[in-house]
Formats: C-alpha cells, structure tokens, sequence
C-alpha cells in the first residue's frame, strides 16, 4: 500500500512539473507577445497613426470594430486589439499561476505584476488619447507621460521576464547579503531605465522635428545645443551621451558579475548583454546617419527590450539565493593575520595605488597645458586632477579585488589592504563604485562630458580588457591593455578644449608604445614572482633574451611617435631638441640592457622609461607654451564641447 502511495505521489509530482514546464513556456510566448506589442505602438507613433481612433476610447471612432475607411485608423486599432487580446493572455496567466503553484510562491507575485503593469498601460494609453498627446503634439505632457510609459512598459517586462524565471524553477532573489553588487546591479537598472526615457524622447524628437537627408552632423548638433530651439529638438543630443555613459558602465558590471558571482547563469547573460548592447550602439549610430527612418527606430526599439530583458536576467542570476560570492571568500595569504583594527585613511590611498597613478595624473596635467598652451586654470586643473585621480583609483581598487588570489601569493603585492584584509573586498568595491561615481560627477560638472567619459573609458579598459580579459591569458596582455594608460591625456585635452584634435591622438599614441618598454623592463624584475602565480608575461612565456628583443622593437617605435608632434608642425624647436636628448638616453639604457641582461640594468631602463615619459611631456608643454602654434581642432567628438551646460 505504501508503495502504491509513493508511486501514485511521484506519478503527481511528475505531472505538476510538466505542467508548469509548459506554463513557463506559454509565459515565455506572452513575453514574446508584448514585445512585439510594444514595436506595433512604437509604429503607430513614428507613422504619426496615434490619432486614428479620434479622442475616443477604449472605442475607435465610437465603433467597436471602425470601418477599413483609413490606413492610420486601422494601424491604431490593430493597436488596440492586440493589446486587448494581450489582456485575455495574461489573465490565463495569472489563472494559471494562482492553479499550478502553491501559496506564496514568486511565481504569483510576479504574474500579479504583470497584471498590474498592464493595466497601468492601458490607463497611460488611455490618458495619451483623451487628452490628445499624440500626433503633432508637442507639449510637455505628451514628454512626461511617454517617458511614465516607457518606466511602466519596462516594469511589465521585467514582471514577464521573472515570471518565465521562476516558472522554470530558477531560485529566488535574495538581495540582503549582496552588499555593493546589489547597489551596482541596481544602479545598472536605473541606469538603463533613463535610458530607455532618454531614447524614447529622442524617438518622439525625431518624429515630430525629422532631420531631412543631407543635414550635417555638425548642424544637427548645433540645433540640438541652441537654446532658442524646441526642448525635444534640444534633448536630442542627450540620448547618445547617455548611451555611451551607461553603455560603458553595463560592460563594467558584467565582466565584475562574471568574477564576483560566479554561475553558468552569470556568464551566460553577462556575455549575452555585452554583445547586445554593443550591436545596440551600432544600430543607434546607424539610425542618426540615416536620419532615424521608421523602420529603424522599431529595431532599435526591439535591441533596447532586449538588452533590459537580458539585463533583468543577469541580475536575477547573480542574486539567485546559493550563488558563490567571490568577495566573502577568504583570502589564502600568510599575511591575512597582520590586519589590525579598522582601515585608516591610509589603507583606502594605498587602495589607490598611488605611485601607480603619479604618473598618469602628470600626463593628464602635462595634456592640459599642451591643449591651452598654457596655464588652464586654478580651478579646471585642480578638479581635473582630482577626477583623473578618483577614476584611475577606482579601476585599482576593483583591480586589487579581482586580483587578490594572486597578489596574496606575490612578494610584491602580498601586503595590499585587500589581501590583508584591513579593507575587505566587500568595502573595497563600494569605496569602487563611489570613486568612480565622484570621479564621473567632477569631471561632467566641472569640465565636460567627453572628458568624464573618456576617464570611465579608461577606467572599464582597464578593469575588463586588461584585467579580466588579457592578464591571465596572453603575454600580449600589457601591449593591448596598456591602451588604459594612454586615456589620461585624453582625459586633460578633452577638459580643455572639448575635443580630440590629431595632437591629442599623438599623446596617447606616445604613452601607448611606451608602455610596453616601461612595463616588461619591469617584468624581468619580477619573473619570478608572475611564474610563482602562472601570470603570462613575457619573460615567463618567452624568456628574457626575446623580451629585450620586444623591448627593443617598442623602444625604436617609441622614438618614432615621440617625434611626430614635431614632424606634424604641432610642435617646435624647444620640442624637438628635447625629445632627441630624451630619446638618445632612452636608446642608450635599451642598449645597455641588450648588452647586459640583469637586473641593474633591467632596473635602470624601469626608472628612467617613467623620467622620460614626464619629461617628454613637460618639454612639450613648454614648447607650446613658449612658442604658442594654434591649431583648429580635428572633427572628432569636438561637438560635444561644453554640453554639461549648453542643454
């Protein structure tokens, strides 16, 4: 008998699940439905359609089903039917949730949202109608309550996404416990709802104000700043912007995602978001240079939901109750024990890296005196300064957590703040997160946007391309993720000028082929200590006679770039003499080193190779300072200049 119970018993709990397979597939069907409702009403408002119904609702003209009489009428009325029969779709499944799953369980609070999400819909499509904020309307209203829909439509998704989750028999959120990767994870929700806002009322721009074929990019910008012209003509400017801004912090949480919350889920959905988004970027560049047709906007409506429902994911998978957290585990150093007391403000500057970042901000305010030629200001300088300082703190600071199992086995770094645990991982990335945060608000009020942007550019280059990406795979890590070094005089040109001209690009070309001369004279100092934790550099992968060949190679290539400010007449004779003196010490101590391969020597071109940068760059400060040659700025992101305060 009891063992016709326990058969009878599987038997039920077999067909349960296959029923709420099958629910989770029908939830997946209606995700997919209001998506492609969402296209039809992104539709119904580029074709200018929103109008077809008249004032009236939820009638069509005061009919239930109008007459085929006008094209525009039967687009908002397919509209509405679809969004009505979404209605019977999602009442099914709420019936079924409340039928297949058991007393407060998620799975019936999600589909609860949902069922709320979309009434709030149809009264937001209702308030749209009746107070007639569609077609030609231009008022502030129709701006307010199109970005409430947007906030509600992505709400309403994010309820469906859950809802196809759980049915699936993925675990619960747990968000207490997740300490600065809940914040993170949450301000990437935010970030990626304003701008969702943003691009919706860039879409509303761009149907009411179209910009006609052939108008200049340059132009459009200049409409767009002009303070005499239509605030969505004005905010149009804005979108791209902010996609660069949170695009970048997007690629910054999912590689972090991929290493502190480490699941198949995670990586999965932080691989998926990353390739998303960056097709994103590519279709919104082509909707601009194609002036925003139609039929565009709906695709890159359609990549936005996706990059929100891939998003929603990604967080529900990493604080999916049982996944590991990487920055709670203990950290396996003999050093662990000389943590005493609670971190001073010496242990977060150590966070730093300061020695590190030194000579970064010296190029950062070298590129500012180069790009004024001269003196640009008591106050631009000291902020820039400060900014360029948080920004390049912040990716050593996630940089020390990342890296902690390795720096806890390294002589050099066994007694950094996060290996010894004066700051533990958990404080170390909230003191990340709010660096980079500050750094970004400094820079944007104080100087201009392209130059926050470029210093978060630098900072996710460096936390994800060379960090996570190059260090622990390939001896090239350092020549292609040396490129975050060379942002800094990005950084100070952009805070000037508000542009990137051709001597700007030189700059960073002049640290980046510098770097690897800097870095693997460094490296044979430390071989021992990257073999020790199976780190790729280049003397531990090709041995020490082929990584002074390579530096060799760097050395003449550095020369060679040093010289083309000069050679391309931004630069003059105080320049050029001091560049040959420069270089000529610089070939001399490769020389000797090719001569001697040890350790005096290799130490000797180490510390001579950061003279030389600071110094290279100091002379041309000079020179531009002395013998002023002005130079019209390269088209390039110049556009953009002084946009913080032009909107």
């Amino acid at each position: 008998m009891m063992y016709t119970n326990a058969t009878t018993d599987a038997s039920a709990s077999a067909s349960l699940s296959a029923r709420q397979a099958r629910f989770a597939r029908y939830a997946s069907w209606v995700l997919a439905f209001n998506v492609l409702i969402i296209l039809w009403g992104a539709y119904v408002r580029a074709t200018g359609s929103g109008a077809g119904c008249g004032n009236h609702w939820p009638l069509c003209d005061g009919h239930y089903i109008p007459p085929a009489t006008d094209i525009k009428r039967m687009v908002e009325f397919g509209h509405r039917a679809t969004t009505a029969f979404d209605g019977l779709l999602i009442l099914i499944l709420l019936f079924g949730a409340f039928r297949l799953f058991e007393r407060g369980h998620r799975v019936r609070y999600a589909t609860l949202a949902v069922f709320g999400f979309t009434a709030a819909e149809a009264i937001i499509g209702a308030a749209l109608v009746k107070n007639g904020w569609v077609v030609d309307n231009v008022s502030v209203g129709r701006a307010i309550t199109l970005s409430l829909h947007l906030v509600n439509t992505f709400l309403l998704l994010t309820a469906l996404t859950l809802t196809v989750w759980w049915a699936k028999g993925k675990p619960a959120m747990q968000w207490r416990g997740q300490s600065a990767v809940g914040w993170a994870l949450g301000m990437g929700l935010l970030g990626a709802l304003m701008l969702g806002v943003s691009g919706a009322i860039t879409a509303l721009g761009d149907t009411l104000f179209p910009v006609k074929m052939g108008t200049a990019t340059l132009e459009v910008i200049t409409q767009s700043l002009n303070p005499a012209s239509h605030f969505l003509v004005r905010l149009r400017v804005l979108h791209p912007l902010i996609a660069i801004s949170v695009g970048l912090y997007l690629l910054l949480l999912a590689g972090l995602m991929i290493h502190l919350r480490p699941s198949a889920d995670v990586r999965r959905y932080s691989h998926i978001l990353s390739g998303i988004f960056l097709f994103e970027i590519v279709v919104g560049l082509l909707n601009k240079s194609l002036m925003a047709p139609v039929w565009l906007q709906i695709f890159h409506l359609l990549v936005a939901d996706l990059v929100w429902v891939t998003l929603v994911l990604l967080t529900a998978a990493a604080v999916a109750v049982g996944v590991p957290k990487v920055e709670l585990a203990p950290v396996h150093s003999p050093h662990v024990h000389e943590a005493v007391g609670a971190a001073t403000w010496r242990d977060y500057l150590a966070l730093t890296k300061p020695r590190v970042i030194s000579l970064l901000l010296f190029t950062t305010i070298m590129a500012m005196f180069i790009a004024q030629e001269g003196f640009p200001g008591t106050w631009l300088l000291l902020c820039v300064g400060v900014g360029g300082y948080m920004a390049a703190g912040a990716a050593n600071a996630f940089n020390m957590v990342i890296d902690r199992d390795i720096d806890g086995r390294m002589k050099r770094t066994s007694k950094r703040p996060t290996v010894t645990q004066t700051i533990s991982s958990r404080n170390a990335l909230f003191f990340g997160f709010g660096m980079a945060l500050a750094s970004f608000t400094i820079l944007w009020s104080a100087a201009n946007l392209p130059a926050a942007l470029l210093a978060f550019a630098g900072l996710v280059f460096y936390v994800i391309i060379y960090t996570l990406l190059l260090k622990r795979r390939t001896w090239l890590n350092i020549v292609i993720g040396g490129a975050a070094g060379a942002f800094p005089p990005l950084v100070g040109w952009a805070a000037v000028t508000g542009n990137l001209s051709l001597l700007a690009w030189y700059l960073f070309a002049i640290v980046f082929v510098w770097t690897p001369v800097h870095f693997w004279a460094l490296a044979l100092l430390l071989k021992e200590d990257y073999a020790e934790v199976g780190v790729p550099m280049l003397p531990v992968v090709k041995g020490d006679r082929v990584t002074v060949q390579q530096i060799g190679v760097y050395t003449v290539i550095t020369v060679i770039v040093s010289l083309l400010p000069f050679i391309q007449q931004q630069a003059q004779i105080i320049y050029l003499i001091g560049a040959i003196l420069l270089n000529a010490f610089l070939v001399k101590m490769y020389w000797q080193l090719r001569n001697h391969i040890d350790r005096p020597h290799a130490s000797a071109l180490f510390h001579y190779s950061m003279l030389y940068l600071a110094l290279l760059f100091a002379v041309l400060a000079v020179d531009r300072s002395v013998m002023p040659k002005k130079v019209a700025p390269q088209a390039g992101i110049s556009a953009v200049r002084g946009v913080h305060s032009g909107i």
